[in-house]
């Protein structure tokens, strides 16, 4: 099962996107204080995201939007952070994908949560034109959970663009 324009259609697992990556952060990415950058952050989210996004798609993607990110905990100097991503739905051209952070204490065995975001990317070809992307089957009860809370913050998403759009014309 092929798109119009050549790609895969044939529906893929949640787990064949999830992704993983590591850093260690360094003085560079932190401010006065020892804390990782937020920007810094932010970028390296964007990146384990795309990670998810390309394995799903399994072409090209551009970043459409970062709408959620909640920092949870300071990262530190020396810290060896861990980034989870996967698809949690996909739609026509685009996919929204969840990044999970952890910070990994890897003398004490621990791990601890201190970031999450909800990024969209839209799977572009070789030229930047949009292109479809297969389902993606949610198989366990939290990716199930994960799609359809995906599907419900799209709408949001769709609420709040087509009343900016309406703010725009009155203003």
């Amino acid at each position: 099962m092929t798109s119009h324009d050549g790609h895969s259609m044939v529906p893929r697992a949640v787990k064949d996107s999830q992704s993983q990556m590591a850093e260690v952060v360094l003085p560079n990415d932190t401010n006065p204080l020892g804390n990782l950058l937020g920007g810094r952050l932010m970028h390296m989210i964007d990146i384990a995201g795309a990670l998810a996004a390309h394995r799903h798609s399994r072409s090209h993607v551009v970043t459409a939007s970062m709408d959620h990110i909640d920092f949870l905990a300071p990262v530190h100097i020396g810290d060896l952070l861990i980034l989870k991503s996967s698809v949690n739905r996909a739609f026509n051209t685009s996919m929204e994908v969840g990044v999970k952070c952890w910070v990994e204490n890897y003398i004490a065995g621990t791990n601890r949560h201190v970031a999450s975001a909800y990024l969209t990317f839209v799977a572009v070809d070789q030229h930047g034109r949009h292109h479809q992307v297969p389902p993606v089957i949610p198989e366990s009860e939290e990716e199930k959970r994960r799609y359809e809370d995906a599907g419900r913050r799209r709408e949001a998403r769709k609420r709040e663009q087509d009343r900016r759009k309406k703010d725009r014309v009155i203003g």
